[in-house]
């Protein structure tokens, strides 16, 4: 079993029609085979009877056969002289009776034989499902359960949902490791900062100005950001994140979030074009929703460089509606596509911890975006630059 194979789904019975199709054919079996049994004894001890009785009397005995009652008499001469005593005699001790013990008591390892054989993808799933939980509680989040053919629907759904849950831990265990170092750095920074400035001020390095005040006060507000947006994904995750759900005007929304970036667009030589049909009718959360579009701008800024253009389109249709934000930044290699709504994540690191990212922006967009049954995506444009694109379902596109 290879811990890193993910098994195609199966195509398998319901766990109670598997055992009772799996039984009642191994009954059904074991009954034709004791009939079938019987059958031929009975046939061949007929036959071998008939040899041996001239053909006269035989064609005589089939005659009065069909009326026994009325040539009882003469017919039991007939069994007399040509048929076993034994064979009529009453009581549970007789040929067809020793018989049918014979072919019970040989069907009995042939059932045992036959039920493990029918049991064996039901024992192999649940054996496989075992070991690898076992793997797993001991803390190889890599391991992952095959599925057995032939095994019953509900054990397959099993196996898939653990293994859904193996492949969450081993995220969840990669996100612990990779962002425990960065959160360190995230956290001793602005409080680093802070401290040597309230230290430089006791000490007398620095005058208690308010301008010193207020260089404190900015380290603590970036701390505070980042624990709230921590809060926030470690909320969202958990699944207990509250939207509220109101009509609103995506169209307008939007155009409100740019114009609030508009300074930090012009400060970085970013011309934005804005092309969004009005009204469009969104229903959601509208500060959420909001906050995404800040986030999303606000990733132009820091990361596109200067000068350029963003491009904001949104593309209603019958089924969604689509949010494309443009820009002609240097894009993000490949390679880092699949991570760049991870949290930590950044394409250039130093840049952006230096104009205050902190790296948990596109992680919040994508949570709101998914909470609201929508999916959110990035890819690198032909002609340069990166494009981000925010579907959002009917039902949320269509006031309910």
């Amino acid at each position: 079993m290879n811990g890193n194979h993910r098994a195609k789904p199966i195509r398998a019975l319901s766990l109670w029609r598997w055992v009772a199709v799996r039984m009642s054919l191994l009954a059904l079996g074991v009954v034709f085979l004791i009939a079938l049994c019987m059958w031929l004894r009975f046939a061949t001890e007929t036959y071998l009877t008939e040899q041996k009785i001239p053909p006269v009397t035989l064609e005589r005995i089939r005659t009065i056969s069909a009326s026994p009652a009325e040539h009882e008499q003469e017919l039991w001469g007939y069994l007399r002289h040509y048929y076993h005593p034994q064979d009529v005699v009453p009581g549970l001790l007789g040929t067809d009776w020793l018989l049918f013990y014979a072919l019970v008591a040989a069907s009995i390892p042939i059932i045992v034989v036959l039920g493990l054989v029918t049991s064996r993808p039901l024992s192999r799933q649940f054996s496989i499902v075992a070991a690898t939980a076992r793997r797993v509680s001991q803390g190889d989040f890599s391991s992952r359960a095959d599925l057995v053919p032939n095994a019953p629907a509900e054990l397959n759904r099993l196996a898939e949902d653990f293994n859904a849950m193996c492949e969450k831990l081993s995220r969840y265990e990669r996100e612990v490791l990779d962002s425990s170092a960065i959160l360190a750095h995230e956290l001793r920074t602005p409080l680093n900062a802070a401290m040597g400035r309230l230290q430089g001020i006791l000490d007398g390095v620095f005058e208690p100005q308010p301008e010193q005040v207020a260089m404190i006060l900015r380290q603590l507000v970036q701390l505070n950001r980042l624990v709230s947006d921590l809060h926030f994904l470690s909320v969202a995750r958990a699944g207990e994140l509250r939207l509220s759900e109101d009509a609103f005007d995506l169209a307008e929304l939007i155009r409100d979030r740019v114009s609030w970036s508009a300074p930090a667009l012009d400060a970085a030589g970013i011309v934005s074009l804005v092309e969004v049909p009005s009204p469009t009718p969104c229903y959601g959360d509208r500060d959420r929703l909001g906050q995404v579009v800040s986030i999303l701008v606000e990733n132009v800024v820091r990361y596109a460089g200067s000068g350029g253009t963003m491009t904001v389109l949104l593309i209603p249709s019958p089924d969604t509606t689509r949010l494309v934000i443009q820009d002609r930044g240097p894009g993000v290699p490949a390679e880092d596509l699949p991570r760049i709504f991870d949290r930590f994540w950044r394409a250039e690191h130093s840049r952006g911890r230096h104009s205050g990212g902190s790296g948990l922006g596109l992680s919040i967009a994508s949570v709101i975006v998914e909470a609201h049954g929508g999916v959110i995506q990035a890819a690198n444009r032909v002609d340069g630059g990166l494009e981000v694109t925010l579907t959002l379902p009917t039902r949320n596109a269509v006031p309910r």
